[in-house]
């Protein structure tokens, strides 16, 4: 693929409480998660006015309409973590049995709302948040989630093209399953070692959690774009590595969002003065809170964007969409 302009990618890991379970307790994140019902609208209406397309890796027990939906499309076959902790089967007894009682663990409202809005992505984030890099679990689990996940989007009417890792946990030995079920690409991580998923122990070091927060602010790792044709020797499934996530507004270190979006902005300028990608990511529930103060920082991004747009013919694209470009290419 010869890149005559550059690209934006815009991708959400969508999970609610499946994502987040086993760090934090359901009281302790309510409202981030009761107000995703807020800005999964928001999102589709300051993007369309922008121009700028969503990939929503969901999920896929998102999809369920009730309980009965979820213990109908679980694999027979699930992930034997040596830390237990990590299985959310072993607390699906415990939840509500349809969305309107249990918004925390359904999404299918919210859901065909982006499928209607037609701009948009719905992407694999798996079927039950499936940890590729921890202990005790094997690919033919995976594979079973991800037939899981394919099987009640599919019963939704949602194709699903695209694969971003939970946690980021990219498994190379698992590529081959992607491809084998469809998948076209899938979300890679940046170069940085302070980014490097492979051994999550080292990845939660207090070290590395602080490189990360102040690269949010602070070029330490570079702009992390790139050209996609470099990157992908392989035709079997697209890599479309991440260059920055989108860090949710504080309170605490407001004094410093001025500065990252001052980073972004320069790094987004950067690739599209070179033809290259941007990918910038986020999870819907981040805007749970500081809800306004979130959005005006992304309207400022996208602002950036529409200006890069129609000075370099800087494209946003969902994942599939740039994948399908460096396939046909």
């Amino acid at each position: 693929m010869k890149n005559h302009h550059g690209h934006l990618v815009l991708s959400l890991d969508f999970e609610l409480f499946w994502g987040i379970f086993d760090v934090r307790s359901l009281d302790s994140y309510k409202q981030n998660l009761e107000n995703v019902r807020i800005v999964i609208p928001r999102l589709l209406e300051l993007c369309d006015t922008y121009n700028a397309k969503l990939s929503f890796a969901t999920v896929g027990l998102l999809f369920a309409k009730s309980k009965e939906d979820i213990l109908k499309f679980a694999p027979n076959l699930k992930p034997t973590y040596t830390d237990t902790s990590f299985s959310p089967y072993q607390y699906i007894n415990t939840i509500g049995e349809i969305e309107e009682e249990d918004p925390y663990h359904y999404a299918n409202s919210l859901l065909r709302m982006i499928s209607e809005n037609g701009n948009h992505e719905i992407a694999s984030h798996s079927f039950s948040h499936y940890f590729t890099n921890e202990k005790g679990q094997d690919i033919k689990q995976f594979e079973e989630d991800l037939k899981a996940n394919i099987k009640i989007a599919k019963q939704n009417s949602v194709e699903v093209k695209s694969f971003v890792f939970p946690r980021n946990q990219i498994n190379k030995d698992y590529l081959a399953i992607c491809t084998k079920h469809g998948m076209l690409s899938y979300r890679g991580t940046e170069k940085h070692w302070i980014y490097d998923t492979r051994n999550t122990q080292k990845l939660g070091s207090p070290l590395c959690r602080i490189m990360r927060l102040l690269d949010s602010y602070i070029n330490i790792t570079g702009h992390n774009t790139y050209c996609i044709n470099a990157i992908n020797k392989s035709k079997s499934i697209i890599n479309i590595p991440s260059s920055k996530f989108l860090r949710p507004y504080s309170k605490k270190l407001s004094f410093l969002e001025t500065a990252k979006i001052t980073r972004i902005n320069k790094s987004m300028a950067y690739a599209a003065k070179h033809n290259e990608v941007f990918h910038l990511w986020w999870h819907p529930h981040n805007f749970g809170i500081n809800i306004d103060d979130n959005f005006e920082v992304l309207e400022q991004i996208l602002k950036h964007y529409q200006k890069l747009n129609k000075e370099h013919s800087f494209e946003s694209v969902t994942m599939k969409e740039l994948a399908t470009q460096v396939n046909t290419n």
